[in-house]
């Protein structure tokens, strides 16, 4: 299957820069699976949709302000770092006096980055050195500070936005993605990017879903950067999906099994929840089961859904391995129609934008 199979143009005013004055009051387009029928609805509507026997399952991962601005020790050039994933402490540093950690970052800066350079961050609260050099533009770091990290990443770091949502420094755009790219429901600490079906849920949404009977269930998947890495291969298949760790309670996987049980449907929200639970299914012979670990299922036409039988999902980039997993699951002609259809009612498109239900 080719890449550009996938293509569609997207006009640039589209790209949501902002989300809505308040949540709840995204546009939610309902694709109806079985006959491709459209409907133009708001998602506070989605407990239209959803009875009783249903499961709604969430990502509850909690997105760390990971970006983090400063300067080389040596000249004094600007540098800046985006935290992926922590690493092991190298040997010779533990139990240093020094609060010592050791993440795989991406770097920016405008001279290389070698091994054995420092750098000072937050008014000197951090300090950091590379170890080592572990891909194109990615860096094993180790960082010393004066206390616990997160406690100066809270302080001083900036929310990870997605490429396409510019922002030029301005305060007050710091401050409303700081509070608005993280779902309400966001707990494990750990994630670079949000999962951003979850974005739209206000809590008078999940109290009427609640009042409903539509019980909820969370797993936890840390997003990272590779979701929006493109897909550069010709070939769709030739492609190779970035690991992300997750992690899926007993209570989760009991409340799936019980949903299962009374012939309820499991709504998942956002591509990330879908990515958890079929890449458990799949080591497990189509059962969820309570684990750790790390995925890098690529979903794209044609996939056998084991889990997901609903999913309430963003409007996604060409071309990229969500807008294949959609695809996927609802078919590729319709999801490009149903696209088309967005455009000429003037969606919004990507992490701040609307939504879509995609329903048997």
């Amino acid at each position: 299957m080719k890449t550009s199979d996938f293509h569609y143009d997207l006009p640039q005013e589209l790209i949501a820069q902002e989300p809505p004055a308040e949540r709840g009051q995204s546009r939610m387009m309902v694709l109806h699976r079985q006959d491709g029928r459209l409907e133009h609805r708001h998602i506070a509507d989605i407990v239209d949709y959803l009875d009783a026997n249903d499961l709604l399952v969430v990502n509850d991962t909690k997105v760390f302000p990971a970006r983090i601005k400063g300067q080389w020790s040596d000249t004094g050039g600007a540098l800046e770092l985006l935290l992926l994933e922590p690493l092991p402490v190298p040997g010779e540093r533990v139990g240093a006096a020094e609060e010592v950690t050791c993440w795989s970052c991406i770097s920016g800066s405008g001279r290389p980055v070698r091994v054995g350079l420092r750098a000072r961050f937050a008014e000197d609260h951090l300090e950091a050195e590379i170890l080592e050099k572990t891909g194109e533009g990615t860096c094993r770091v180790l960082f010393l500070a004066d206390g616990p990290l997160m406690g100066i990443l809270d302080r001083y770091g900036l929310t990870p936005v997605p490429p396409y949502i510019h922002r030029s420094g301005d305060p007050r755009q710091a401050r409303l993605d700081r509070e608005r790219y993280q779902t309400i429901y966001a707990r494990e600490v750990g994630a670079v990017a949000a999962p951003t079906a979850g974005l739209h849920f206000s809590e008078a949404i999940l109290q009427r879903l609640a009042e409903k009977g539509v019980q909820r269930a969370s797993v936890t998947l840390h997003v990272g950067p590779g979701t929006f890495k493109p897909v550069k291969c010709e070939t769709v298949e030739d492609h190779r999906m970035d690991a992300e760790r997750y992690t899926v309670s007993e209570e989760t996987a009991r409340a799936i099994a019980a949903c299962r049980a009374r012939g309820g449907r499991v709504v998942a929200v956002g591509s990330t929840s879908v990515r958890t639970l079929e890449t458990v299914a799949a080591a497990h012979d189509g059962t969820v089961v309570a684990e750790h670990g790390s995925s890098s299922i690529f979903i794209y036409p044609p996939f056998t859904f084991r889990v997901t039988d609903v999913m309430l999902t963003n409007f996604h980039l060409p071309q990229s391995t969500l807008l294949m997993m959609v695809s996927a699951l609802a078919g590729r002609e319709r999801i490009l129609s149903a696209y088309q259809e967005a455009i000429r009612e003037r969606y919004r498109f990507f992490s701040y934008g609307d939504c879509m239900l995609i329903v048997g």
